[in-house]
């Protein structure tokens, strides 16, 4: 019988061959390795024997008791044992219905529908504006158990920190039972920063500021800056501003509390100080004040459509001087007064139409003309930025817009050279050290601000 066995000479040269030819091809080799395993795998993979076929295995039944809630039933309008509880939030639209609006809030309640639409104080969800928020909580049949809806004052001061609160809640005896309340908001604080590349409005829109708040930044500065012909590009602003809310809600943009803006490498700061015995006023944070006098423009958002003095009468096609400035504004468009003041005139005045006279102190006055509306009366007081009207073409007027006008001892001025003085408020001394604990967290505050564009710039 032959010998299989390799020569013990030719074997002790298989390792030294293998290791010569490995360092020659490692590749190929490894590549052959890898085949012979894969084939190996394929091949036990194919020969394993398949598993029975689960219609063949017997089949056991296992009864188990299973511990579960008891869920009893209680009549309409009571609390379910082991119930559960379905919020959902919405935001009134301005052709909402009851109907539709419970709609969308998920409750399927006929009793609720009829308290919307019949209620008094129910009703004034859907009077006014749109745009009011209301959450709802119902049950597990969608039928309502709580409601509330919050918003703001249609009319009110700009300063008025109040909000209405509509509260309906399922009563024990199944009822529903509305109620009308009067909240304070509460302030949070918020930052932002911004660099101009072409305009105020398009850089504080970038930075997602509330215009607002935009416009009081330009207030502020506006006797010290001129926002249509001073800006630079790369001019930068930091601005700390409060957010008021309703139970925590964001209702609306509030006061600016500090700013900072940049203009051709130049620095102009402002922070808010107010006491109980002091009138709030803006100050640098060297404790001296510099305010405006008056409001850069008795509208917030508005273009000068005609300045002051000589130009062509849209109307007589004469030439014949302008005394004062026209503001384009669609109808409607609140109107607010510049500066402190007790109205001496509030209607109807030949080609003026609709107008408001109002008396400052040191023998100024201001008018605003051709008001598609007039909300106050002669002799009452008005604070700087209170509404006093709305926008509108009566009198002698080609379309919508505010004519306003500005004198000193009767004499017409250019109200956008007036918006640019400012007065000097000084600050008690009793009240320095208060200012300086203020002044303080609002640079904290403001440092915070820049350091989030340079930041989000890095």
């Amino acid at each position: 019988m032959a010998d299989d066995r390799l020569p013990p000479s030719t074997a002790s040269a298989l390792p030294a061959r293998l290791t010569q030819g490995l360092s020659r091809h490692p590749k190929a080799i490894m590549a052959a390795i890898g085949l012979l395993l894969l084939g190996t795998g394929v091949t036990a993979f194919g020969i394993a024997p398949l598993a029975p076929d689960a219609a063949d295995l017997p089949v056991t039944r296992v009864v188990e008791p299973a511990n579960t809630l008891d869920i009893i039933a209680t009549p309409f309008g009571g609390q379910e044992q082991g119930g559960f509880t379905l919020y959902r939030s919405e935001t009134v639209r301005r052709d909402d219905t009851a109907q539709s609006l419970l709609a969308r809030l998920g409750v399927n309640d006929s009793v609720a529908a009829d308290l919307l639409r019949n209620d008094p104080a129910a009703r004034q969800l859907f009077m006014g504006r749109g745009g009011k928020t209301v959450t709802a909580e119902t049950d597990a049949h969608h039928h309502l158990t709580r409601l509330v809806a919050r918003w703001l004052p249609g009319n009110g001061p700009s300063d008025d920190r109040s909000f209405q609160r509509l509260v309906i809640e399922r009563q024990p005896d199944g009822r529903l039972a509305s109620r009308l309340e009067q909240g304070e908001l509460t302030a949070s604080t918020s930052l932002a920063s911004g660099t101009i590349h072409s305009s105020l409005f398009a850089a504080t829109d970038a930075a997602n500021l509330p215009d607002s708040i935009a416009v009081q930044l330009a207030e502020i500065f506006s006797s010290h800056l001129d926002f249509r012909r001073d800006l630079r590009q790369g001019d930068q602003f930091s601005v700390v501003y409060e957010i008021l809310q309703a139970d925590g809600e964001p209702m609306r943009p509030g006061r600016v509390l500090s700013a900072q803006f940049v203009n051709a490498g130049k620095r102009f700061e402002a922070v808010w100080f107010e006491s109980d015995n002091h009138k709030g006023a803006y100050y640098g944070f060297d404790g001296q004040s510099s305010q405006p006098q008056f409001l850069s423009s008795p509208l917030q958002f508005s273009r000068v459509s005609s300045g002051y003095g000589m130009r062509f009468h849209p109307i007589s096609g004469r030439r014949k001087a302008h005394l004062g400035v026209d503001f384009a504004a669609p109808t409607g468009t609140p109107v607010r007064t510049v500066a402190d003041g007790v109205v001496t005139f509030a209607g109807w005045q030949r080609g003026y139409g609709n107008i408001i006279e109002v008396q400052h102190r040191d023998r100024k006055s201001t008018a605003y003309a051709h008001l598609s509306r007039i909300d106050v009366r002669k002799g009452q007081k008005v604070a700087q930025g209170e509404f006093i009207g709305a926008v509108g073409t009566t009198g002698a007027s080609t379309g919508p817009h505010l004519h306003f006008e500005f004198k000193v001892a009767g004499a017409h001025q250019d109200p956008l050279e007036v918006a640019r003085r400012h007065e000097t408020v000084p600050l008690p001394a009793s009240l320095r050290p208060q200012f300086e604990q203020v002044a303080q967290a609002q640079r904290q505050q403001l440092d915070a601000a820049a350091s989030v564009q340079q930041a989000s710039a890095e």
